[in-house]
């Protein structure tokens, strides 16, 4: 599935409201996870989770932690990187796998922890994808104008379904949320196209069952794994193979090539996985937004996660370009090309070097 271009709608009556991206927040949990405490619980080192993942270390959520508290501080975050009240908010859509509760949904519990009195919204579980879905979808709502503005989150916290005695998995996920508020204007559209994609024919080769009682008058599922299932090789193959052809596909459509990009922004996967497409996309590397060594792969979160601390540094600056790339669980991959118009309200970040050179001597 693709979504035109803003300069297609316009063309069809459909393009008097542009959509931008105006704010990006992240949260992560306090507590953290290095690969010298996993190599305590299985058989591994960093040296060996370093080359195979890229990950050096990941963010663990109590165990009085919910998705909602993380997803709420991210929107609270972002809010404050637009300078907007969550009042204003009018559509909240959370992407999470992983919420505490089937009901209430996690977006009933963002709306009313920020305020957000006049705003609808739902959930949507599609993992690692789910954040790009829900940007394309809330640009789908905003340009009809049914909502001015929305938010809209990734969150999720898989080391609740972690299997940490599994050394090919447990080194893998971190818990975190990232969040954008998205704003419908008269003027040109910053999403400029996007690519949306499934393929459940090959679903079981990641997965995570819902775990619940069953009724003891009929017979228990027999097969429910209680962990997080991946089959790294064929996700791999699936990865390197299928999602740069989203990219390319996309960026056509929006009349750009891959040197005109300024940032790819893919799911923080595994660093094989981000070297192996920007050889096959030929962008240098140092185009890749990539914090995974920091934080491992938080599923619907990575991405905004990882926006949000580009933005932060400065890397990413009004005005340039960006492709955000989801894919995994489904399977299921996603492509999004926007120009970068926020500009970040928040107080500027303060460096430990910074804060040292203050003190007095």
């Amino acid at each position: 599935m693709t979504t035109k271009t803003g300069q297609e709608a316009s063309q069809t009556g459909t393009g008097s409201l542009g959509v931008s991206m105006i704010g990006i927040g992240a949260c992560v949990p306090d507590t953290v996870i290095t690969n010298a405490d996993l190599s305590k619980l299985v058989d591994t080192s960093d040296e060996w989770i370093v080359t195979r993942t890229g990950i050096r270390e990941r963010r663990v959520a109590s165990g009085d932690q919910s998705v909602a508290d993380l997803a709420i501080e991210a929107a609270r975050d972002a809010l404050a990187c637009a300078d907007m009240a969550g009042e204003e908010i009018e559509l909240i859509i959370v992407a999470s796998s992983t919420p505490d509760t089937i009901y209430p949904a996690v977006s009933c519990q963002v709306q009313h922890a920020i305020g957000a009195t006049r705003a609808a919204g739902f959930d949507m579980a599609l993992a690692c994808t789910g954040f790009v879905y829900g940007v394309v979808i809330a640009q789908q709502f905003l340009k009809t104008g049914m909502c001015k503005t929305a938010l809209v989150i990734g969150a999720d916290i898989h080391s609740r379904f972690t299997d940490w005695n599994d050394r090919n998995t447990c080194i893998l996920f971190g818990d975190g949320a990232g969040a954008c508020v998205m704003k419908a204007e008269p003027g040109p559209d910053n999403l400029l196209a996007s690519d949306l994609h499934l393929d459940g024919s090959k679903g079981m080769e990641l997965t995570l069952f819902t775990q619940v009682a069953n009724c003891p008058l009929v017979p228990a599922r027999s097969d429910a794994n209680p962990y997080v299932y991946m089959n790294g090789r064929e996700v791999f193959k699936f990865a390197v193979g299928t999602v740069p052809h989203s990219i390319e596909s996309t960026l056509s459509r929006a009349g750009l090539t891959i040197d005109q990009i300024d940032h790819l922004v893919l799911h923080q996967a595994n660093i094989r996985i981000m070297q192996a497409m920007s050889e096959k996309l030929n962008i240098p590397e140092e185009r890749l937004i990539i914090n995974l060594d920091k934080y491992g792969n938080t599923s619907a979160a990575s991405i905004p996660i990882a926006l949000n601390e580009a933005v932060r540094e400065g890397r990413i600056k009004p005005g340039e370009l960006l492709t955000m790339c989801g894919f995994g669980a489904g399977l299921a991959w996603a492509t999004a090309v926007l120009r970068w118009t926020c500009v970040d309200h928040r107080p500027a970040l303060v460096s430990e070097e910074q804060v040292q050179a203050s003190q007095p001597v």
